[in-house]
Parts: C-alpha cells; structure tokens; sequence
C-alpha cells in the first residue's frame, strides 16, 4: 500500500541543497543518549530494547524543521508509551486510521486511473494527467509535520530483515502487525519527488499500453499476409502467447513464429519504424524493414531509444530518492530486501544454480525430438507441454468468445469458476462477490481494495469479437490475485497483516489458478502421463522467466555503476548483458550464442525489477501444487492465504512445511527426466 503513495518509478525532479542537507541530519548520539537515559526513568518502562530502538528510528527521521535537539528530547518523553496495554490501544487506534486512509487513497488512485487503465473510449491528454497524479504524495510529509509519524516510529521502530528474521516463534500475530506498522515509516522522501515518481510511472505504463503491433499489417518480404487482418497484439505479452498459441499450428504456426521473432528484435533494437507502432495505417515488412503507404515504400523514422529512455526515467527518479533512505540506501536493496524481504544477493544466487542445472539440457532435446528440428530463442516459450497444446487454439477460441462476450459475463461466472474448485456456493458467493470485472485498455491486471467494503478489480481485455482463450487464459491468471487480494484482507486477523510476504506469493496462486484454465472450461485431460508433462513444462517455464529476472537485475547494477548514461550508452548495455546472460545460461541448451530476446519484458520498462518475483512464484507454486495434492483444496488456499503478510519464510513453513527452495524442483525434474 505504501507504493500508491510512492509510485513504481519516476523521472527525477532537483532537489535543493536544503532538502540534500536534511536527509543526510541525524540527531547527534549525545541527544539520542540524553532521550534514551531520560525515559529509563519514567515509570512502568521494562522493554529496553523497545525503547532504544524506537528513540534511534525516530532520530534518523527527525529534521531541523521538525525542531531543536532538546525539541526531539522533549517529544520522546512526552510521546513514548511505556505501558504494553497503553502501546496496544494506541496500536488498535492507529490501525483503523490507516485502513481508512490506505482505503480511500487506493479507491481515489484507481478512479483517476481508470481511463487510462479501462478500453472506455478516447483517451485525452488531461486523463493522463490524472492517472500520474499521485493523491497521496504530501500524505507522509504530513504525518511527519503533524508529528503523527514520529510518534509511530518511536512507537513501533522498524525492525531490519535480518531482525526479523531472528523473530522466533512466540512472536504473536499482533506482535507481527506491530512489526508492519514499523515498516511504514522507515524513509521520509519530499513530496515532489514522490509525485514525479507517480507521474513517470504513469507514463511508462501508457506507453507500454499503446505499444500494440498491428499484426495484420505485417507482410513477409514477398507481400504474403500470414495474420488475420484485425488481429492487434500488445507487445511483448500478446506477442509472446501468440507463440505459444502457435506449436500446435502444423500448417503455418513456425511460419508466423518467425516473424513475432523478428518483430521482437526490431523492438529490442529499437529500429521499429515509430509509425507502425499502435497505427493500422501502413504495411510493414519486418523482415527488411520496409513500410508501405497505398502500395509504395516510404521513408520512416524509427523509435530510436524511447523504450530505453523509460528505463532511464525510472532509475533517475529512484537515486534520487536515495539520500532520504538511511535504511535501504538504494533501488535495488528497497525492492529486494526491503519489498521482496529477500536480499538480492540470495536471489541471483538461486536463479544461477537453478539456470545451470544439467536437467534444462535435457528437457531442451526433448523439446527438439517433440519439434523435429533444433531449437530457435524463441522457444524459450515452449508451450508444447500442457493439455492445451493439443487442443486447437480455434476450439479453444470458440468456446471463450461465445461464454464471455464482456466482462459482465466472466464476472457473472467467477462463482460458478470458484465452485468447480472446490468452494462452496455460499463462500463462491462471498468471494466474487467483492470482484469486478473491466475491461482493459492493456493487457489487464489485478487491482486490491485497500479496505474491507471495497472490491478487488480484475482488468482484462476483451475485444468486441468476444474473450479469446489467451485473453482467457490471463484473466484467468488475474482472477487468482484477485482471489488472493479478497482472502488476505477480508478474513485477516490484523488490518497490518493484510496481503502476502511479497509479489511471488501472489503470483503463485495466480499460477495455480491460470493452471487450472481448462478445468474451469469444462475441458477434462485425461493423459496418463500429463503430470511428468507439467513439471517439464514448469521446468522450462521457469528457466525463461529467471533468465529475464536476471536481466533485470543486471540492468540496474549497471545503471548504478553507469549513473549519467543516456538511453544509447543503455540500449548497447541492455544488448550486451541479455547476450551475456543468453551465453551464460542459455546457449549450452539451445546450441546459439548471442541472442538479445530476454530484453523484450515490459516490465523491465512500466515495473522494474519486478520479475524476480515471477521466477520466485513459481518456485512457490510448485511447493504449494506438491502440498495440495490429495487435500482440500479450497480449504487449504483459504489457510494459507489467511496467514497475510508474514516474512517469506516464515509464510512458506506455515503454509507446507518447509523453507522456499528450488531443491524439490528439481529433484520431481529428475524424477519426470528419468
């Protein structure tokens, strides 16, 4: 909930002198002593441990406008809540505030998005602006100003990861909640910075939105049309599942395969021609690169470096706000071991014991055998493994346009979709119930309410022919945060507690959900062997997404390395480190070197260094699919995702036993190998 308020990313804004002055002024260790000494005598303190802790949070927050050292002395004795049972009411108070606060703000942020986000008619410059608003950005330099802030810091300090994880387990789930109420205030950034953060992100998740190729405008170099003519898919998602749509296609699947390929490259090395983009107007040769106006080449210009200079938006914006995190001094340890609470270390090193595993080898000559020839990069996106694959993708298409013509349709089913897995009719009224169903400017996604009393919002598109089955088959993927988003809020202990550890665990159900796609159809696999399928695909799967999460990562070293690159300097760096991770991992299963394919995410672009959560989704989804089976599922997922918004680890153990690890992965891969 604190990124409605913060954004994903940003352009950066100066800051003043005077603003660089504050976020580097501590209160002087004298104060802090003299604050801590002074409370020890105040009557009825017996945690010392809180009490030191809560005065030197407090401290690293405190600025010269916020008053004089004997000033922040004065607020600690006059604010510091000695008594456990005082410290609990204070805590039950502070919790409703904040849920109405977050609740609303949330509310708010997704109305001014909302002709951005939703396919409802011409989209203005002035819903733009709206959309990058950020309603929230003075609310935390309020709370600091109206000392608010500093009375839950001292209150409820901030506990580091490596504290908590050493919190053992007589922690209570109150105790827990207490523990998130100190996350809250771990940073104080100016207000105008956080607005350029929002208005950034708003901007890179437009022109993510409006990237759409015009598919049956693309001509091979002989002027052959291989795409129906409406078709339009929204780069790279649409691109990507086009692919996958296309292995089952015998006659001229391998064909249009090639040319989405090509169309990748042309967009990773950005000479597109700008005005093929989101533009029915022209042919396209993507081949040779030519377009076409009334049958005659024309000279075009190409998108020269915009992709990239989103990415630079991003990272500018976040150094910026650097110097005002004493905690998490830069982008990369705020998402990881702030957001994700996994270090960054931890997760390359995961990532590359898993991309160097021997079984990848292997399940690439499957692959190869299945497919009667060698394997091309975008394989990488196999989807010969699921039930699906055999099943053609016009039947498929057949049955999901006519059973969702609009979004009220898919929504007028999530109960009956949530009865066949398993709930019952008065809980499957309960849960979709607070879901609504729109339709997406974009590819779609999932929106939580921030308060009970809200709905959940599930985005997808759907085109006026009806819902195809890869639109289909991602609402179904958004329906299981949607899921998620309900139970982790509505039937949570702790308002603070509300949500999961971090976004993998979200996009693990998500997974288990999409899985699940044909069953929800009424389509039933009965192949003996369509387990040992599912972990190769999985397999596979989760090599694609890790090696674009490493990508990602190594993106953002480079820029902190490279801070005053221009989108050139970072498009050529982008080019060498996805050959760098293609050579590293990829090329001993695909025997090719030097393919830059892993750079296509958009979300490297509108969510950085969002897909390392993906990769750690599916780890988690596959413990959770081994637990789940031959147990209640409905039951179960309603356990699991009560338990809200733990540490990582802690959640994991909760929900099956054990810690997160690739290691049972990959021993069921040697098991579907052999």
């Amino acid at each position: 909930m604190i990124l409605i308020f913060a954004g994903f990313s940003a352009c950066t804004q100066p800051v003043s002198k005077d603003e660089k002055a504050n976020s580097e002024l501590l209160v002087p260790e004298t104060i802090i002593n003299q604050a801590i000494g002074s409370l020890k005598q105040k009557s009825g303190v017996t945690n010392l441990i809180r009490l030191e802790k809560g005065v030197k949070h407090a401290a690293t927050l405190w600025r010269t406008e916020d008053g004089t050292n004997e000033d922040f002395v004065a607020f600690c004795e006059t604010n510091f809540v000695a008594s456990d049972a005082e410290r609990e009411l204070l805590f039950n108070k502070v919790t409703k505030n904040f849920e109405s606060i977050f609740g609303h703000f949330n509310k708010i942020s997704l109305d001014l998005k909302e002709n951005v986000d939703l396919n409802n008619g011409k989209m203005l410059k002035i819903d733009k602006d709206f959309s990058a608003f950020s309603i929230g950005s003075h609310l935390f330099n309020d709370l600091f100003a109206n000392k608010i802030a500093f009375i839950i810091a001292l209150n409820f300090p901030y506990y580091p990861l490596t504290e908590k994880e050493k919190l053992d387990k007589s922690v209570t789930r109150k105790d827990w909640a207490m523990v998130r109420l100190g996350d809250i205030f771990v940073s104080r950034v100016p207000a105008e910075l956080q607005q350029a953060v929002a208005k950034a992100g708003a901007e890179a998740d437009i022109y993510i939105s409006e990237y759409n190729i015009e598919m049956g405008k693309l001509r091979t170099d002989s002027g052959k049309q291989i795409f129906p003519e409406k078709m339009v898919l929204l780069s790279h998602w649409n691109l990507r599942d086009e692919i996958k749509a296309n292995y089952g296609n015998k006659e001229i699947g391998k064909e249009k395969q090639e040319m989405i390929y090509k169309v990748m490259e042309r967009i990773i090395d950005q000479d597109i021609p700008e005005n093929v983009i989101n533009n029915p107007n022209f042919l396209w040769m993507p081949y040779s690169n030519k377009v076409l106006e009334n049958g005659k080449e024309i000279s075009y210009l190409t998108e020269s470096n915009k992709r990239y200079q989103q990415i630079i938006n991003n990272f500018k914006a976040e150094k910026a706000i650097d110097a005002f995190n004493p905690e998490m001094k830069t982008f990369i340890q705020r998402k990881f071991s702030g957001e994700m609470e996994i270090p960054q270390e931890d997760v390359e090193t995961l990532f590359d014991t898993y991309l160097r595993s021997p079984q990848l080898i292997k399940i690439g000559a499957i692959i190869e055998k299945r497919l009667a020839r060698s394997l091309h990069p975008y394989d990488i996106w196999y989807d010969g493994f699921k039930a699906r694959s055999a099943i053609p993708q016009e039947e498929l298409n057949k049955k999901t346009i006519s059973r969702y013509p609009n979004p009220m349709a898919f929504e007028t089913d999530m109960p009956i979709m949530l009865g066949k897995l398993g709930w019952s009719k008065e809980r499957a009224k309960y849960l979709s119930e607070k879901i609504a169903v729109d339709p997406a400017r974009g590819s779609g996604h999932a929106w939580g309410a921030s308060m009970k009393g809200e709905k959940a919002h599930l985005r997808t598109r759907i085109p006026e022919t009806g819902m195809d089955y890869k639109g289909y088959n991602i609402a179904v993927h958004e329906f299981g945060h949607n899921i998620e988003q309900t139970i982790s809020l509505y039937d949570i202990d702790h308002y603070l507690l509300n949500g999961v550890p971090n976004t993998a665990f979200t996009e693990a159900l998500a997974f288990i959900f999409q899985s699940r796609d044909l069953q929800l159809l009424g389509i039933n696999n009965s192949n003996p062997d369509q387990e040992r399928l599912n972990t190769l695909d999985s397999g596979w799967s989760l090599m694609e997404i890790m090696g674009v999460g490493m990508v990602d990562m190594k993106i953002w070293k480079w820029l902190y390395s490279n801070p005053e690159s221009t989108p050139s300097e970072l498009q050529a760096a982008v080019l060498l480190i996805t050959k760098e991770v293609w050579n590293t991992y990829f090329s001993p299963v695909f025997g090719i070197k030097d393919e830059t394919i892993l750079g296509i995410y958009s979300h490297m672009i509108s969510n950085p260094l969002y897909l390392a959560a993906y990769s750690y989704g599916q780890i988690i989804e596959f413990q959770l699919e081994e637990y789940l089976t031959n147990k209640n599922f409905s039951n179960e997922i309603d356990r699991i995702y009560m338990q809200g918004r733990v540490i990582p680890q802690q959640w994991m153990e909760g929900a099956v036993g054990s810690k997160i690890s690739v290691k049972p992965f990959l021993n069921k891969l040697d098991k579907a190998l052999n």
